[in-house]
């Protein structure tokens, strides 16, 4: 996708076994990193022990798109310990052995053919 072609992008957040818990469509032409806080407060609340549900996840494990200073700042700022690969560091980092769980997500909604083409335009119906 580039800024000639018409296309759009899928970002998601799982849970631990690939079950997609929020959801966002954005052009392909939007950086990654602007969806990061839309995401993570479109995650509905998480039923665990009595009481309160908890509203966000303990740890967020991301690619290297979703980095910047501000955005860790901001998410340690509500209780969540950001676990992305850091910009500019070289790879290997270890956390594909995590994040394989949301690559495979992506790649079970793009082998669906209406998805990965998008004919529909609107996103309601997207």
């Amino acid at each position: 996708v580039d800024r000639a072609r018409p296309g759009s992008k899928h970002h998601v957040i799982t849970e631990g076994g690939g079950i997609p818990t929020a959801f966002s469509l954005t052009g392909g032409n939007v950086n990654d990193v602007t969806q990061l806080l839309p995401l993570v407060e479109a995650i509905p609340p998480v039923r665990g022990k009595r009481g309160r549900p908890r509203r966000r996840p303990d740890a967020l494990y991301a690619d290297r798109a979703y980095d910047s200073a501000q955005h860790r700042d901001e998410l340690r700022a509500k209780g969540i310990d950001p676990q992305n690969a850091e910009r500019g560091t070289g790879h290997g980092s270890g956390l594909g052995v995590i994040r394989w769980v949301v690559e495979r997500t992506i790649a079970w909604y793009h082998g669906m053919r209406r998805l990965r083409i998008r004919w529909e335009r609107r996103d309601d119906i997207h």
